[in-house]
């Protein structure tokens, strides 16, 4: 579990700590002369949605090396790309020493972070379900999720002590880049990790069908793009290929039913330090502590929603989660926007924003996990992942930030996740009651 997830933590602890100094990056890279902080800000974010785009390319190529080879060479690969690109935006010299070569090449490495964090999310997750035993599966995925939260939460409290320590001259001129740095050493360390981990036993018994039965691949057989189907439709015999068109239908409804949890938990767990420095007029210092109050949140409920979906499903902790977002979501950030309302109010306010978010991410993983045959499984889950993280993650903060530079509405935030957790209810409500219980399709 420590092997396959730790690489999910390094991603999410840059992509959070690209997310935190956006403010500063902006200055540093994107603000030429005469632009001013918003158009620099969103030059930010377009080139931090960039990243996100690329990540369908690296699930859709990572994806296809994984479910041929295995997942293990594939991910240690894979973060040994995410750690040199990281590390080197540390070393990147700014644009008023490089000039416009500058943002260029912070671009290039943000699209090589996005190729490697496209292959991690599916392999990991292919790891943890496939070494769950029966009945644990929500736990186990739920793994995969808390590193977000622990991602992001390292990511800002990294940034919190800098800004502490630091003067504000000192942190944009040398103190953003320590953390991107510090990704070397923990990039070594989850290399070690990888290099231990044995492969899952559903990839070695493929091979081990495979080498015995090489004609059963040779035929693609079909399995149930819809788990509603009430048809228990598994991929045939032994490592028979599952169709193309199937696994298409499978990777739309799994963007589909996250869309939510990619929406949402991008607004209020990465976007909101900016949105309240450049809409709110709040301090470096209190945004990052109301972003680690907001993982906080997220982070504690996370493993008891995976534990309740092994009971209950993934069906109704799920759907519950996004209906209380949309339900939640402007009466909390306008009690952030009231100006009488009590600091503990507003604490507790963006806490419960990340603890709904966190009925959603528990229990995702194991979801996609499960609607995908072990053949297809690395390359389904993580393009359905990369998928829907590339249009509703990627882009949060460029629309957001955009749409309230163009309409002065500062409840923009709440409008997004509102509208992407509505609709990702009905793709939600197709889950099948009794698919946790179900065994993961060979």
């Amino acid at each position: 579990m420590v092997a396959g997830s730790v690489g999910n933590l390094i991603e999410w602890y840059e992509f959070g700590v690209y997310g935190y100094f956006a403010t500063i990056i902006a200055a540093t890279f994107f603000t030429p002369d005469g632009g001013g902080d918003a158009e620099a800000l969103i030059k930010t974010y377009a080139s931090f949605a960039l990243a996100f785009f690329f990540r369908p390319i690296g699930a859709a190529l990572f994806g296809r090396v994984g479910d041929r080879i295995g997942r293990r060479p594939t991910l240690i690969l894979v973060i040994l790309l995410m750690t040199a690109a990281t590390t080197l935006i540390g070393l990147l010299p700014s644009y008023a020493t490089l000039g416009a070569a500058a943002p260029w090449l912070l671009t290039l490495l943000r699209a090589v972070q996005g190729l490697s964090a496209g292959g991690e999310f599916g392999g990991a997750v292919s790891i943890m379900a496939e070494f769950a035993p029966a009945g644990r599966r929500g736990l186990y995925g739920a793994w995969q999720s808390f590193t977000v939260a622990l991602g992001l939460l390292t990511g800002a409290g990294t940034a919190a002590l800098l800004a502490t320590v630091l003067s504000e001259e000192q942190l944009g001129a040398w103190g953003w880049r320590v953390p991107f740095l510090l990704t070397l050493p923990m990039g070594l360390a989850a290399l070690w990790l990888r290099l231990r981990l044995a492969e899952t036993p559903a990839f070695r018994e493929i091979e081990r069908v495979t080498e015995s039965a090489p004609a059963a691949v040779a035929a693609p057989a079909s399995f149930s793009a819809d788990p509603a189907d009430p048809a228990d439709s598994a991929v045939g015999d032994g490592a028979a290929s599952p169709r193309t068109a199937d696994v298409v239908k499978a990777i739309l409804l799994g963007a589909g039913r996250i869309m939510g949890w990619a929406a949402a938990g991008y607004t209020f767990l990465v976007v909101m330090p900016s949105y309240l420095q450049t809409t709110l007029n709040a301090t470096f210092q209190q945004a990052l502590v109301a972003t680690v109050l907001a993982n906080l949140g997220f982070a504690a409920s996370i493993i008891p929603a995976g534990l309740l979906s092994d009971r209950l499903g993934r069906r109704a902790v799920m759907t519950s989660g996004a209906v209380l977002v949309a339900v939640l979501a402007f009466p909390l950030l306008n009690l952030l926007q009231d100006p009488g309302a009590s600091t503990p109010a507003k604490g507790l306010s963006v806490f419960a924003a990340g603890a709904v978010v966190g009925l959603m991410a528990g229990p995702g993983p194991a979801m996609l996990a499960e609607m995908f045959p072990t053949r297809a499984r690395y390359t389904g889950l993580g393009l359905a992942y990369a998928l829907s993280n590339a249009v509703f993650s990627g882009c949060a903060g460029l629309i957001i930030t955009e749409l309230i530079e163009d309409t002065g509405n500062v409840d923009i935030p709440a409008y997004y996740a509102v509208v992407t957790c509505a609709l990702s209810v009905p793709a939600l409500l197709t889950l099948r009651g009794d698919d946790h219980r179900r065994a993961l399709r060979n």
